[in-house]
């Protein structure tokens, strides 16, 4: 059985509103929902209509004797005691009129006052030790070092800015921080500002949690905690309100998806938008802990910034951005490059996930000669990328994969580039 919201997120816990007033949005800004909605539907029941605007069964019969009052609604037919319905021809020209503004006819949205809140009091509260950090870490090779940088920065909830040579591990911590959260958020599917609809839901980057509950406002949906990673495709307009023409809808910018979780900028200034553009642009959010949008016509309104944001970068972080910025970030952690020991493990570790025997001299072998042709540093991708070579060399030539000197040296006469 499927446990309820109120069992895995008692925090907070929004109830399902029974009366109008307590949608926290307008009476119109739901009745063009259910305009709409007809008009995409052409006849249907109270109880759908419930269904695919997440809105309370009370809530839908009041919009539909309101609607009824003013004609423009149809009653097909009863199914029990649930009304068939339809728009009538006023209903049609009202539809017709409102899907001119916007097309908007998915889950009701919240208001911004109730976002806010929710995403305040969801704010994360991480409790984590060097051997919980491990464990949640524990596909990674990873050093005390590092992990007693991690833990702090990670408590804190605030930025963190990882850097060093490529190659060493930044992404991949990164990505896996997200483990250190053991709860799940309620987010809403959408929320109005200015009457507008903005969207925030996205299956693409949110992972819902089934539950069974008719009790919580189904406006809200249960999911992970948010992971957003961006790399060199980020560009300004992701960072703002963006606007759809065609259906008059607004899409939520990546770090307003991301609240409640973490927001990763991977290969920190490589991006189309230049470090310092981005870094003035979120000054005050990293500061103060709330953003600023507008609307396409000039409403301005402020949101919670509760994202902790991971900047990712084997680039020099005085050369990206200047004291009155990192002194914003309070956790600048150097991921070095991986010593003898930290290597041979990853060796070993990848080669036993993949069934590969090594031969006893394999990982002082592979060392030598990633250290070969003026090369100085180990870098711990090293061993991944040689392992997948000699994996494709061993499907290339029908055979079973071997790491003896010579394949170990022909994987990587393929991996260096010449000097």
């Amino acid at each position: 059985m499927m446990p309820s919201v109120s069992e895995i997120r008692p925090a907070f816990y929004p109830t399902a509103p029974e009366k109008m007033e307590d949608t926290g949005v307008s009476e119109s800004l739901l009745m063009d929902l259910m305009v709409r909605r007809l008009s995409l539907e052409g006849t249907s029941n109270l109880a759908g209509l419930s269904e695919k605007l997440k809105l309370s069964y009370p809530v839908v019969d009041h919009l539909f004797r309101t609607m009824r009052q003013h004609q423009l609604v149809e009653v097909k037919g009863m199914l029990g005691n649930d009304y068939w319905i339809t728009l009538s021809g006023a209903g049609r020209n009202v539809a017709s009129e409102r899907l001119q503004i916007s097309k908007y006819a998915g889950a009701a949205p919240v208001s911004l006052t109730d976002y806010a809140a929710a995403v305040k009091t969801q704010a994360a509260e991480v409790d984590i030790s060097r051997k919980s950090l491990r464990k949640a870490l524990s596909d990674l090779v990873v050093t005390d070092s590092i992990l007693d940088k991690l833990g702090p920065a990670v408590i804190s909830q605030t930025s963190i800015f990882l850097y060093g040579p490529t190659g060493n591990g930044k992404t991949s911590l990164a990505e896996r921080l997200l483990r250190v959260y053991q709860d799940t958020i309620l987010m809403p599917y959408a929320v109005e500002v200015d009457a507008q609809v903005i969207t925030l839901f996205d299956p693409v980057v949110h992972q819902p949690v089934e539950v069974e509950d008719a009790d919580h406002d189904p406006r809200w949906i249960l999911v992970k905690r948010p992971y957003i990673m961006v790399g060199g495709e980020l560009v300004p307009g992701m960072l703002e309100l963006r606007l759809d023409e065609a259906s008059g809808i607004y899409s939520a910018p990546l770090q307003m998806k991301a609240n409640n979780g973490i927001f990763l900028i991977d290969d920190f200034g490589r991006q189309l938008i230049s470090p310092r553009d981005l870094l003035n642009r979120w000054i005050v959010p990293l500061d103060r802990r709330v953003d600023y949008l507008s609307l396409q016509y000039g409403v301005k309104f402020q949101i919670p910034f509760e994202v902790m944001v991971v900047f990712a970068t084997n680039l020099d972080p005085n050369d990206l951005a200047d004291e009155a910025f990192l002194r914003r970030i309070h956790n600048k952690i150097y991921i070095e490059p991986v010593h003898q020991h930290t290597f041979d493990e990853i060796f070993r570790r990848i080669a036993m996930t993949r069934n590969i025997e090594l031969e006893p001299d394999s990982c002082e072998n592979l060392r030598k000669l990633c250290l070969s042709d003026g090369r100085t540093e180990l870098r711990a991708c090293y061993p991944m990328d040689i392992i997948n070579i000699l994996t494709s060399i061993g499907r290339y030539e029908k055979r079973p994969i071997t790491v003896t000197r010579d394949e170990i040296q022909r994987a990587v006469g393929l991996y260096f580039a010449k000097a």
